[in-house]
This record gives structure tokens, sequence and C-alpha cells, in this order.
């Protein structure tokens, strides 16, 4: 027989539901008291995070100035009268407009743009949801508030700003499932600017922003930088941490720039470089800078493979060896290049083992630069002089210890004719013009810190030396001078860097008669 159930004492539920409106009642009194502490600690704690930031991005030759100056302001605000209660109170001010809610945000919403968040979060079910999940972040059925953490818009309608959440399964480490994420937002969010994407894969968050144009009002000039550096171009201010001072084209000084700097010489990593870019993309232009700014303290040797004569105006200037554009003085000036890579060996190796420095003749640094040696590789055939590819490979493989720096700039169909060896020498990279996610990721070896955009001004694309990260870049604007198309301002920003006239060789004295002369093969 089965035992009864022993009757349950009566809950009083009405006194229980009573303490929990009470209590929450008070919690938020509590919370209304103290929102004002609560908003000046969160400013306070995103001012300091700024300044932080802000310090991190301070070059180390203004860290000391910035001191300075910053002491002798809280000094002067400490003496003058009632100088600590007025920046306390501003600094209160500052931490409440910095530290106030930005949710209320979610309620100015246009139609318009919300229908385009959820057309964004719709379009990003299919990457970021799964079948199996339980409780999917990215589904159908739900709202966009769920993934979409922060989002601001332009003033055109278009999102300059979005912050959202993603599931933990997703392969974030897989380069190609976030290319195509990027391409998806890049897609919807509006083409023709360039976005950063910054992948927090330890909070599975990621953030997309709009970067502004780089500067292209910025002209050749004389850069504040050490022998064996070059400025390949500018690129954004918080991606390096050095900057130099510069001018635009307008005349106006006390600007500061982010360079991206690529050192040459006997300690440098990677001491050779190779540029890449289709016709008016601005390969040339970056050639032209760079050997402004290396004329100063080397010699130059000029090879143009395309015979455009964008390097006419440096014939019979101080430290210019040749410029060779017809392909027959080409080939001999690549072939003299091989022979001075040698006579540079051999010296410095016999100032080694008799325990001297190296001589001066093979001190002073030697810059070949090749415009398109893609150009030159038919003469190989027809009549059997060696390659500029061959020719190129001693100073490639010796360049570094012989104080020999070898620049190459080539378009991307003659880029495949370029050999494995020539390929392997210049770790140096830089991309210029409109190019694909796959070309950027195979000539550069990483991806693209931003989207690549179809349409870009001469001289802007990307560059990475080494191992480094990929940097934006906009090359200064160099053009040839005796072009009837360059500006009055650029032709005498270019005319003011050439170094002045050297009795010109004639074409039989073009070698200098110290080097041994061509040997045949």
């Amino acid at each position: 027989m089965a035992r009864p159930a022993l009757p349950r004492p009566p809950i009083a539920k009405a006194p229980l539901a009573r303490g929990r409106a009470l209590a929450r009642t008070a919690a938020g009194g509590v919370a209304d008291v103290l929102h004002p502490l609560l908003v000046v600690a969160r400013g306070l704690r995103a001012l300091a995070t700024a300044g932080r930031r802000g310090w991190q991005r301070t070059p180390r030759e203004r860290r000391g100035p910035a001191l300075f100056f910053g002491a002798a302001g809280a000094l002067a605000v400490g003496l003058a009268p009632y100088g600590p209660l007025l920046a306390l109170v501003g600094l209160l001010a500052a931490a409440g407009w910095a530290g106030r809610e930005r949710s209320a945000l979610r309620n100015t919403l246009t139609k318009a743009e919300a229908t385009r968040l959820r057309t964004l979060y719709e379009a990003l079910v299919p990457h970021f949801g799964a079948p199996d999940d339980p409780d999917p972040l990215y589904a159908y059925a739900r709202t966009w508030e769920t993934a979409f953490e922060e989002y601001a818009f332009a003033d055109d309608g278009r999102p300059a700003h979005l912050a959202l959440r993603y599931p933990a399964y997703f392969a974030d480490g897989d380069p190609v499932a976030r290319w195509r994420v990027e391409r998806l937002l890049a897609a919807k969010c509006g083409r023709g600017r360039e976005y950063r994407f910054d992948w927090d894969q330890e909070a599975g968050r990621l953030t997309l922003s709009v970067l502004p144009a780089l500067p292209a009002t910025l002209c050749a000039q004389r850069f504040v930088t050490a022998p064996g550096e070059a400025v390949l171009g500018f690129t954004d201010p918080d991606a390096v941490r050095r900057t130099v001072p510069v001018t635009d084209l307008d005349g106006r000084a006390g600007q500061h720039a982010a360079p991206v700097l690529w050192r040459t010489g006997a300690r440098s990593t990677e001491p050779h470089l190779l540029a890449l870019g289709r016709p008016g993309s601005g390969t040339t232009t970056l050639l032209r800078s760079l050997l402004l700014q290396a004329l100063p303290y080397a010699d130059v040797l000029v090879v143009d493979g395309a015979g455009s004569g964008g390097y006419g105006f440096l014939h019979g200037r101080s430290g210019v060896l040749a410029v060779e554009s017809d392909p027959a003085g080409a080939l001999a000036a690549l072939e003299w290049a091989a022979h001075e890579t040698e006579r540079r060996l051999v010296r410095a190796h016999e100032a080694r083992r008799l325990g001297q420095p190296a001589p001066d003749d093979i001190r002073r640094p030697l810059w070949l630069v090749v415009d398109r040696p893609a150009a030159l590789t038919h003469l190989t055939s027809t009549k059997g002089r060696p390659g500029p590819q061959e020719l190129l490979r001693g100073p490639l493989r010796h360049g570094r210890p012989a104080h020999i720096s070898v620049v190459i700039a080539e378009q991307p169909d003659g880029a495949e004719s370029l050999g494995p060896y020539v390929a392997a020498a210049t770790r140096a990279r830089v991309v210029l013009g409109p190019a694909s996610y796959e070309q950027l990721h195979r000539t550069l070896g990483a991806p693209p810190p931003t989207s690549p955009v179809p349409d870009t001004p001469p001289g802007r694309g990307f560059a990475r030396l080494g191992d480094g990260p990929v940097y934006r870049l906009q090359v200064p604007a160099t053009p040839d001078p005796y072009d009837d198309a360059t500006s009055e301002a650029q032709r005498r920003a270019v005319l003011a860097l050439l170094p002045g006239y050297a009795t010109v060789p004639s074409a039989t004295e073009a070698v200098p008669s110290t080097l041994p002369p061509p040997t045949p093969r």
C-alpha cells in the first residue's frame, strides 16, 4: 500500500515578491546615484587608454620635448590663480564626455540605416552561421542587434565604423575565410573606399573602419634620413613609429608624415627591392624618387629596359655613371655591373686578409636601377649574349658585402618571366596600382591590411620589407622635369634635388678604364 505524501507547508509568495521588488528598486536607486561616478570613471579609463596609445605612437625623438612642454604646462596651471581647480573641472568634463553612453545612438538610426545593418547581418549569415548550432549568433530568424556592438554612419549614409562579434568556430586563422568576409563587407558597405579590418581572434570580434586617403600632395624633396635610408613613400600615422617633416606642393612647411623607410647597405636585411605595377601606376616615379635620394651619397647606374626616356634628366649629372635606354647599351651596362661586383668582392677580400679597412673605391655605395628587365630577354636568343637575369645574379647574390643595391621595376605580366633567383633575392616588395587580393598576397607574401580598391591614383599601393607588416603606400610625386605635362612647381622641386653636372664621358668611355673589360662567357 503506497505511503501518502506529507503535506507541504504553505509558502508566503507575496513577501518574497515584495522583497525582490524592493531589492530591484534599491539597486536602481543606487545605480541612478552612482551613474555620474560610473560615467566619469569610464571616461577616465578611455582618456588614459587614448593617452597611452598616443604616447606609443609618438616618435622617440619627440618624446623629450613633449614631456618638457607638458611639465611646463602643468607648472603654469599650478601657479595660476584657481588653476588646479579649473584643471580638475576640465578633466571631469572631458571624462564625462568621453564616458557618456553611446547606446543612445541606437534610437537615432534612420529607417535606411537600420535596413542597411539588417542587410549586412543577413549577408553574413552564410559565413558565420552553422546549421547544427543550438544557439546561433547569426541566423535569419534573429536580429542584427545581437551581433553588432558598435556602428556609425557617414554623411552619405554608408557605414563608416562597425564592430561585430562572430562565433568561436569561425576559422579566423584562415586567410581565405577572412578575405571572403572582408570582400563581402567592403562590397556591402560601399565600393571605392579603403577599409581596415582588425580581427581580435581572442575575443572573437571584428572591427571595420574607413581609412582616410593618404596625402597625394607631397612631391620629391630632401627628406630627413640617415645615409643608407630611402623613403619609399608615406603610410598611415599609426602604422610606423617615426615621422619626418615634409612640405606639400603649395609650399606649406611644418607638417609631418609617416614614412616607409627602406634601409640599404652592408647591414641591411633586405638590400634589394622589387616594384610591380601596371603602366601609369607610378613604378617609374618610385624609381626616380629613390634615385634622387641616393645621389648625394652613392653612384647610380640606370638601365631603362622599356626605353621610355623617363630618366633623361639624369644624363651628365654628378654621381650618375650611365643612363642606358637602348637594348645593346643596357646589356653592356648590366655586364659591367656584374664585373664591378666581382672586383669589389676581390678588393674587399684582400683588405680583410691583410687586416686593413676596405678601400675607398669600394666603400661608396652603387645603386643599380633596372626598369623592365623583361623587355631585354629577347636579346638572349637573338644575339647569344647572357640575359639580364643571368647578369643580375651576381649583384643580387653579393650586393650587400659589395655595397651594391639593386632596384627592379616590372609590370605584373612580365613578373612571371623573372627567374626564381631574382624573386628570392628581392624580398623588399612594392605593388602599385590596382591589384586583386590574390596578386597582392602572392607578391607580398602576406594579405594586405586593407581592402584593395579598383581605382587608385598614381603612386598608391602597398609595401612590405621582408617579413615585416604590409603598409599602405603613397609614393611622393617625382615626375620627369622635361615632360610637358609636369607642373612648374613639381619641375622646380625635382630640379632642385639634382646634383651639378659632371664631365660627360663619350660612348667609348662609359665604362671606367680601371675596371676589367667584359670577357666573353
